[in-house]
C-alpha cells in the first residue's frame, strides 16, 4: 500500500509499485519491500514539496535514486550517514553527541547496542 497521500494511478503510485517489485526480485520479503518503497516514495515527495512535512535528511541528502548507486558497489566503507547516526544517538541519550564525528558516533551507537 503506497504512503498516505499518494493517489491511485499517479506517478508516485507507479513509482511505489516499481520499487516494491524490484525489491521483491532482489530477494527482500514482502513487508521489507513495501517499507523500502514507501520510504523512497515519501522521500521523493518531500524533496519535491508534495508532502506536508519533511526531515532535514530528506531534503539535504542526495536523491534516493542516486544514493543507492553511490553508496553501493564501491570499495569505501558503507553505512549510516552522520545524520542517521546522530538521530540514533539522540534516541539513546548518548551524552556529548553534538561534538562527535561520524566515526565517534558510530562507535558510541554500536557500543551502546552491544551492551543491550
Amino acid at each position: 500500500m503506497p504512503p498516505r497521500g499518494v493517489k491511485k494511478g499517479t506517478k508516485r503510485a507507479r513509482q511505489y509499485e516499481h520499487i516494491k517489485q524490484s525489491e521483491r526480485q532482489g530477494g527482500a520479503s514482502e513487508s521489507r519491500a513495501e517499507e523500502i518503497a514507501a520510504r523512497t516514495v515519501q522521500k521523493e515527495r518531500a524533496r519535491s514539496g508534495e508532502a506536508r512535512s519533511r526531515s532535514r535528511t530528506s531534503t539535504r541528502d542526495i536523491s534516493s535514486g542516486r544514493r543507492g548507486g553511490l553508496r553501493s558497489g564501491t570499495a569505501r566503507p558503507k553505512g549510516r550517514t552522520y545524520d542517521q547516526l546522530y538521530n540514533e544517538a539522540k534516541k539513546m541519550n548518548i551524552p556529548g553527541r553534538s561534538g562527535m564525528s561520524k566515526a565517534q558516533l558510530q562507535r558510541a551507537v554500536d557500543g551502546r547496542k552491544a551492551n543491550r
